[in-house]
């Protein structure tokens, strides 16, 4: 595609989906942001961008066929980046039906709004659907090995299990009515305006606040890290340049037990807040999840062979990043407390 574009953003309002529509604002390109605004969604993560002439809101569901269709025919996008979905794994432990409802049922009214709007066109061929997913869909990796485009789906949670729904939905799509899909698996994200309720906010908040810091079993579930903006410039790449019907594994690079990485932002407070140190005394040890998966870890080799991408941000770097964001940004999180401690995220 490349160029400026019109793209649809589903959940713009929310972590990486506002972060998608920062760096699109930045970069020139219009945005129509379509968020129903659920607990986890936030206007102020994009009020930077809000008054940008090519910005847009739409507080609409993506449950809903009818004003899909009204925001398709009054914006007339060039691509859809569809990021929108209920993401706590332990959230959908409690319960699976908004997870089954917006991530599966949810997908399907926005392909099918997509399609009525494709075919109105033309079917023209520099339409895009970037469908937004998670390599949580391909399951349990042990202490060796990487997760690649090529890998079976193994969902292990309802979560997962929704994501891995949806991604079939798209590739079907595709398929069988020729829709224009990109499709992209991303590793565990982090950095600025994490809802608070996620492992990474919630150490830097409790540590802040001389809280317990809850760690899942022994901490040593493995996750591969993604800054959060260079997730936001691999998708834009994807979407500007991937050959329709591909999929692509995003990566950090940047592998690391709980432990290891609760650790890490403890010895990072104690620099900054040397009188509360040290703040690993917080650390409690909690009972493991349900299912709780091993290891994620995921091959980039892909994008990084056709695209070009790689991820720019390591770990320590961006941890830094997002505890000093945490600490300078008090009025974008204290609101937000009340209701991520409904749930806690302590292992993903």
């Amino acid at each position: 595609m490349g160029g400026t574009m019109k793209i649809l953003v589903t959940g713009g309002a929310g972590f990486i989906g506002s972060a998608v529509v920062r760096q699109s604002i930045r970069a020139g390109h219009k945005i129509v942001n379509l968020d129903c605004l659920t607990y986890a969604a936030n206007l102020a993560n994009v009020a930077q961008v809000s008054n940008a002439p090519g910005y847009s809101f739409e507080k609409v569901s993506i449950t809903d066929a009818p004003a899909l269709d009204d925001v398709f025919a009054r914006h007339q996008p060039d691509a859809v980046m569809h990021l929108a979905a209920e993401s706590h794994v332990d959230r959908s432990i409690d319960g699976p039906s908004a997870f089954i409802e917006t991530n599966i049922t949810g997908t399907y009214i926005l392909l099918e709004a997509a399609r009525r709007y494709w075919d109105g066109m033309g079917k023209p061929d520099s339409f895009r659907f970037h469908h937004v997913s998670t390599d949580e869909v391909f399951g349990s990796l042990g202490a060796t090995g990487k997760f690649t485009e090529d890998t079976p789906y193994d969902p292990r949670s309802p979560y997962s299990a929704s994501k891995a729904s949806s991604d079939h939905l798209v590739r079907a799509w595709y398929e069988t009515y020729g829709l224009p899909v990109v499709m992209t698996n991303c590793s565990n994200n982090y950095g600025p305006f994490h809802f608070p309720e996620k492992l990474i906010p919630v150490v830097i908040l409790n540590a802040i606040h001389d809280r317990p810091i809850p760690v899942y079993g022994e901490g040593k579930n493995v996750r591969d890290w993604l800054y959060v903006e260079d997730h936001a410039d691999a998708l834009l790449l994807v979407l500007e340049k991937a050959a329709t019907g591909s999929n692509y594994n995003i990566g950090g690079e940047n592998e690391a037990t709980n432990i290891d990485l609760v650790r890490t932002i403890c010895r990072l407070l104690d620099e900054r807040r040397p009188g509360a140190a040290p703040h690993d005394r917080l650390i409690e040890f909690v009972a493991d999840r349900p299912g709780h998966d091993l290891r994620y870890a995921i091959d980039p080799s892909r994008i990084r062979q056709d695209l070009g991408w790689r991820p720019s941000v390591t770990l320590e770097e961006g941890l830094a990043k997002t505890v000093d964001w945490y600490l300078a940004n008090e009025e974008w999180w204290r609101p937000l407390l009340a209701v991520a401690t409904e749930r806690r995220g302590t292992g993903t």
